[in-house]
């Protein structure tokens, strides 16, 4: 779509204002996502973000779903990192209900979030250089997503949706044949993301793309509410695992990346090394995995396993009890909120319980929604070109949009 009018900005010449719409069928939006821009030229006057075209209303369908049943919606949020989805939204039902997991439990929630992480860093990363014309680097991460997406397969039976965690616990333990091709992954990984790093870190053509691209800085960027790699490519070391830790991030040794000026190519920097970050914390939590369940003991909060199920009359009505929907898990009557640090930053659910076995109200404080925000400052007097190199450095998942 273009729209044009014409007026004079100086007497006796005429310049012509553009308008035109970048998405939401456009491969660099990354997403059902629409950039509303008025153009001099090839200069950027104005940009209005546009959202609300991956609309699912999951914050309403919550209010007719049980606890664990909303746990396959959270999944759809940031759908290149559904297992911090999961994870995020059990703990938030875990403090709402009172439990404490186990302490294996929260080790292997520790590892696949970072193992999530890294995924999700791989899509951003190699889509945004992609759109910049670096190919190569864009087919050596997809590869190595390839490989995680099948250790997600062997740990909850699927590749993308994994629908893993329970309040309380995980669908199942990691099985044996997880952890060997998890090792080989953490041992043979770090060769292709050296491989990355020499083609674009020092890169002339990349570099130019992204120095002094789509600038915030640090104190903007608090006021805008980013978070994750966007606010700490901002220069402010704000992370929730460290500041706020859950889930014994404290019993893990890591740094937090931040970069000094706040630039698209600062953006790059900070998840390339929060990779390497997410390695050193998954290593630690397979080298450290603790004996026991990944389910807290408590018959009326966790389903029974299925092959008991399928033989046991006391285990059928166990879970019927369970699952049935005058019955099922109930948390007390109040009010929470929780955060977690999902790849794209603070991932946060308000959740008002009346008693019953469905949530009366639930809010998701979604990064991407943030963090899409800040588009129409960071592109003001740009070029059309750099709207790619700063929308990509942003990473905004448009199903966290959803409102």
């Amino acid at each position: 779509m273009v729209d044009s009018q014409t007026e004079t900005k100086t007497p006796g010449l005429e310049t012509e204002t553009v308008t035109i719409s970048m998405g939401p069928q456009h491969p660099a939006t990354h997403g059902t996502l629409r950039l509303q821009i008025d153009l001099d030229g090839e200069t950027i006057l104005k940009v209005v973000p546009h959202l609300g075209y991956l609309h699912t209303g999951f914050e309403k369908l919550a209010e007719h779903l049980t606890y664990n049943q909303f746990i396959t919606l959270s999944d759809r949020m940031n759908y290149l990192s559904p297992l911090n989805n999961n994870i995020g939204f059990a703990i938030a039902c875990e403090k709402l209900f009172g439990i404490k997991v186990t302490k294996k439990c929260e080790y292997v929630r520790v590892l696949m979030a970072e193992l999530s992480r890294i995924a999700d860093h791989l899509v951003s990363i190699g889509t945004a250089a992609l759109d910049l014309g670096a190919f190569t680097a864009f087919l050596y991460f997809f590869e190595q997503r390839e490989k995680l997406y099948d250790l997600f397969k062997i740990a909850t039976g699927t590749r993308l949706t994994t629908s893993y965690t329970r309040i309380g616990g995980m669908m199942r333990e990691l099985p044996d044949e997880f952890f060997e091709p998890a090792r080989e992954f953490l041992v043979k990984f770090p060769s292709v993301f050296k491989e990355v790093d020499t083609l674009l870190t020092r890169n002339k053509i990349f570099l130019g793309r992204t120095r002094n691209i789509g600038v915030i800085d640090g104190e903007e960027a608090i006021n805008y509410g980013l978070t994750g790699p966007c606010l700490r490519g901002s220069g402010v070391p704000w992370d929730i695992r460290k500041s706020e830790p859950y889930s014994s991030y404290e019993d893990f040794d890591f740094d937090i990346p931040v970069g000094d000026r706040g630039d698209a190519y600062d953006r790059y920097w900070v998840r390339m090394e929060e990779i390497n970050q997410s390695l050193i914390i998954a290593k630690q939590a397979l080298e450290n995995l603790p004996e026991g369940s990944v389910n807290i003991d408590d018959p009326k909060i966790i389903l029974p396993d299925k092959k008991d199920v399928h033989n046991n009359m006391e285990e059928l009505i166990h879970h019927f009890m369970i699952t049935m929907e005058h019955k099922g898990i109930r948390p007390p009557e109040g009010e929470i909120y929780s955060s977690t640090e999902s790849p794209n930053g603070e991932l946060g659910f308000y959740i008002v319980s009346d008693g019953s076995n469905n949530p009366y109200r639930l809010r998701v404080r979604p990064p991407s929604l943030n963090n899409y925000q800040v588009l129409p400052m960071m592109l003001k007097g740009k070029m059309l070109s750099d709207s790619v190199a700063v929308l990509g450095s942003l990473n905004i998942i448009a199903g966290e949009l959803d409102r």
